[in-house]
């Protein structure tokens, strides 16, 4: 009974041990695919951010390509500025993040072949994002440059058509001041007394003399002076004008008004008009 007994007791610790030492195997086993499963995680993990990172990089390389379509808006232009950068940082962390992911491979307990040619793909599309986006600097690069070429043309064509309109105003003046001095005329009525005493008569004669005061004159505009009120009962031109050319005529108070019917015939002998008056 006892022997038996103690060959008992000698099987049931050995069963314990072997129990113990496959709970050990198990629980080591289960450790390294928590381990594994952990690391696939957060690799998973890294190449999902990287993916979302060339979404998002795609999504304001779209941004550019619209607001391009209007470069010389200042709107459009801080909108592609603001979307370079983005894309500028977007990349850099691409990058990084791409590094890590293959250090990470050279040690990691779940080096597979698929793991591997996953991150390989990711470091492709590193690769031909960059050639992308050099090639749209360059052609933004280049859209500004045209644009400041067009701008320098801009300013030289407003710098000459400033120059022309200031050319032109000067002519339009000149024109102006030449078409009104060839419309200037002068007119004096007055009595004989008066007319001598201004040196506009003298010995019967009008204007021969070469001191006569010509400041006793109006000057008048032929284009606009149609009427001349004199005043008097009596008048007569001394002066020559084309007969027809205009009327003495009568007001109201029965005093004579001259009134030219024709202005470039009535003034076509002579810019200066002498009426003697009584």
């Amino acid at each position: 009974m006892i022997a038996s007994a103690a060959a008992m007791l000698v099987a049931c610790e050995g069963n314990q041990k072997q129990n113990e030492a496959m709970q050990e195997k198990l629980d080591s086993l289960t450790q390294i695919v928590n381990q594994k499963d952990d690391e696939m995680n957060e690799l998973m993990q890294s190449i999902n951010e990287v993916q979302e990172g060339f979404a998002r990089i795609n999504e304001a390389e779209g941004r550019i390509t619209v607001a391009n379509a209007n470069p010389e808006s200042q709107s459009s232009k801080q909108q592609i500025r603001e979307n370079m950068e983005f894309i500028q940082q977007a990349m850099q962390q691409n990058r990084e993040q791409i590094a890590r992911l293959q250090d990470k491979l050279k040690t990691s307990t779940v080096n597979t072949s698929s793991l591997k040619r996953a991150i390989e793909n990711l470091q492709k599309q590193m690769d031909e994002k960059t050639k992308q986006i050099e090639e749209l600097q360059a052609k933004l690069a280049e859209k500004d440059q045209v644009i400041a070429q067009q701008g320098d043309q801009i300013d030289a064509l407003s710098e000459n058509v400033s120059q022309l309109n200031e050319e032109n105003r000067q002519k339009t003046e000149t024109v102006n001041r030449q078409t009104a001095e060839l419309n200037k005329a002068w007119f004096v009525f007055g009595t004989k007394a008066e007319l001598k005493e201004q040196k506009i008569l003298k010995d019967g004669e009008v204007l021969k003399s070469q001191d006569y005061n010509k400041r006793y004159f109006t000057e008048v505009d032929i284009r606009t002076m149609k009427e001349i009120r004199l005043y008097s009962k009596k008048a007569q031109l001394l002066t020559s004008h084309p007969a027809g050319s205009y009327q003495l005529v009568k007001d109201n108070n029965n005093d004579y008004m001259l009134r030219i019917t024709n202005t470039q015939e009535f003034w076509s002998i002579s810019k200066f008009l002498v009426i003697l008056v009584k």
